[in-house]
């Protein structure tokens, strides 16, 4: 591994964090932007949901910060303690975001599911597309054998890669889905909309950021894989 492959690993993890620290700031600035309508993400999350006529999904409390997420197995939004007790525009922001995926999940949403198939065949290309890299390097991607183990990594890397993709359009949709809903129902002043919105946007550009990172690497190890048969 050359010089290049150091200097993207370093590049994308510190604009990875440069974008996560960022994201966590305006989280907590908007969570002192109280509601206005007194209510807690729990709360906004079960109200988006009966709006769209969803019964059969069941709103929790999971621990920690920033956990939130949308479980598509057993219909839950799963909320972070901090959103799920809190009665603030970020707290909105992520209840009615998650609850976008419920409603994506409701109605079919063509990414959401081609996410969610891909989401088993994902679980194992994370777990060896280094491992056949590594093992292509080891044996010598010029040999024939080690040429065709480095491709098979390759091959996985770009699963996870479309993968990342994939994942952008549900993420994006979702945000939008949520905004809508608060504002048409206004459930939020515009301090607070413009607050869950600023909110909104970081927390996508993590994924756009780990998109990108995702689409680099591919794209090294790729130029390896060719250049191996000149």
């Amino acid at each position: 591994m050359g010089i290049e492959y150091y200097a993207v690993i370093g590049i994308f993890s510190l604009i990875s964090w440069l974008v996560s620290n960022m994201l966590q700031r305006k989280f907590k600035k908007y969570s002192k932007v109280s509601l206005r309508n007194g209510m807690s993400g729990a709360e906004i999350a079960e109200k988006m949901l009966a709006d769209n006529g969803i019964t059969d999904v069941k709103v929790i409390s999971t621990p920690g910060m920033l956990t939130d997420h949308y479980n598509p197995q057993n219909k839950t939004v799963n909320l972070s303690e901090g959103v799920y007790n809190q009665r603030n525009a970020s707290a909105a922001a992520v209840a009615a975001h998650e609850c976008g995926h419920a409603v994506q999940h409701a109605r079919a949403y063509k990414w959401l599911q081609m996410r969610s198939n891909l989401v088993p065949m994902v679980n194992i290309s994370s777990k060896f597309s280094q491992y056949l890299i590594m093992g292509g390097l080891v044996l010598g991607a010029a040999s024939s054998v080690g040429y065709y183990v480095l491709a098979g990594g390759v091959a996985l890397m770009a699963l996870a890669t479309l993968f990342s993709f994939v994942t952008l359009p549900v993420e994006y949709d979702a945000s939008n889905r949520a905004l809508a809903w608060l504002e048409n129902k206004n459930m939020v002043t515009r301090e607070e909309l413009a607050g869950s919105k600023d909110a909104l946007k970081w927390a996508a550009r993590t994924y756009l950021v780990a998109a990108l990172g995702s689409l680099a690497m591919l794209a090294y190890w790729a130029m390896k894989l060719m250049a191996s048969r000149d």
